[in-house]
């Protein structure tokens, strides 16, 4: 990328920047649930059409929108950027004037500050393309239903939204780092996370006779406490593996032991072998202990999304346009995560990148994302815009 290139790119997103931050608020105003997202890609769609480009509507929610040459064109394979467009089933308490004005939802993940980022790399692209500048072609993805499993990556891969992409980038909001600054990590960074649900029967009976019956309680109890043990001895400890129980349920009389009982938690795991295998060291845990104690047993184990890699080679792309766009400090080591993020699925299709960006004011408040008071400083839109817009002239053709 030439200087001339970077030059035009800050250029047009000074000009864009007030109407992003518009955008950023009046999504943030009205947030919408996993597939559900009819007004967010409405808006999308339309400002990319008034940029004059074409956008692809995708069945249900969500869109793409390919800028500058084709594959044929080109002769090189399309560079993605994909944002996430849902909310969060949570109550919005930051304050702010632009808060959610729908009860009960918000985007308390940042995923409204995704979008706007990536809709300003397009208005810039766009703009690169109609001048000649842009040799090769860019697909922007924007995705919904992030925030559930199985996760909205699946329904677009379905429609074909990696056909002709070599690499694929994306960001995600990180309100414990300085805006202006990027958190990247080569390798895994996020975590492969399910959801398990166990259901317990038996006759039931009275707690005076617990040996007339299967004791569900009972059973639930040694479950509770010993699928984390056995998953963490059978499992290689390096791989990171972590289940946690949320939720139990069972019975309703002191005295009595109830025919029926429910847990629920979440399997996270570092490693993709281990999470793999982890499932069948689940089964056999839970089959054990139910024979030992009498019930019957019915597992529901929801895949939900393996973990992010960052490939090496996309990883240094990010930084070297990170660095150029936003200074030379501006990149820092990134811990992984045990969140989970299904930007993992498009990494089985072509190597990419997911990088932090940092929301942060400097010296104000840390927050946490999936928080209600969580608030983003909006100076993030613009440096995120800087540097994917980078990294998408950047590639190597």
């Amino acid at each position: 990328m030439t200087f001339a290139i970077a030059s035009r790119i800050d250029e047009l997103l000074a000009a864009f920047e007030p109407e992003l931050i518009a955008i950023r608020r009046d999504i943030h105003s009205n947030p919408e649930l996993a597939r559900m997202e009819k007004r967010t890609t409405a808006l999308i769609a339309r400002r990319l059409e008034e940029a004059g480009l074409t956008p692809r509507l995708l069945s249900g929610t969500g869109l793409t929108c390919d800028i500058g040459p084709s594959v044929e064109e080109s002769g090189y394979e399309l560079v993605a950027l994909r944002a996430d467009i849902d909310a969060l089933p949570l109550q919005e308490t930051s304050g702010v004037p632009f808060a959610s004005q729908v009860d009960g939802v918000s985007h308390s993940c940042g995923h409204d500050v995704h979008t706007t980022v990536v809709l300003g790399v397009g208005l810039v692209l766009a703009r690169l393309a109609q001048e000649g500048q842009l040799t090769r072609g860019v697909r922007l993805i924007f995705q919904p239903a992030e925030e559930v499993q199985p996760g909205g990556a699946l329904d677009l891969l379905a429609q074909d939204v990696m056909d002709d992409v070599a690499q694929i980038f994306a960001v995600h909001c990180e309100p414990k780092i300085d805006v202006g600054t990027v958190g990247t990590r080569i390798g895994p960074i996020t975590s492969a996370c399910d959801t398990v649900t166990v259901t317990v029967t038996s006759a039931g009976g009275h707690t005076s006779r617990p040996h007339l019956t299967g004791d569900v309680v009972f059973a639930i109890g040694r479950m509770i406490t010993e699928v984390p043990s056995v998953l963490g001895r059978r499992l290689d400890p390096r791989a990171g593996v972590n289940f946690t129980w949320g939720h139990v349920q069972a019975g309703a009389a002191p005295n009595a032991i109830p025919s029926s009982g429910i847990i629920a938690g979440t399997l996270r795991c570092l490693d993709v072998s281990a999470w793999e295998r982890a499932g069948e060291v689940l089964r056999e845990t839970i089959d054990h202990i139910a024979v030992s104690y009498g019930v019957e047993v019915t597992m529901h184990h929801q895949r939900g999304v393996p973990p992010v890699v960052n490939d090496e080679d996309c990883i240094l792309l990010v930084e070297n346009a990170a660095r150029d766009a936003l200074g030379h400090s501006a990149v820092s080591l990134t811990e992984q995560s045990l969140g989970g993020e299904d930007f993992a699925w498009y990494l089985t299709k072509a190597p990419g990148a997911l990088a932090r960006l940092g929301t942060r004011t400097v010296g104000g408040t840390s927050y946490d994302i999936h928080r209600g008071d969580l608030v983003i400083d909006e100076a993030a839109i613009a440096a995120g815009v800087r540097m994917l817009a980078r990294v998408a002239t950047r590639a190597d053709v």
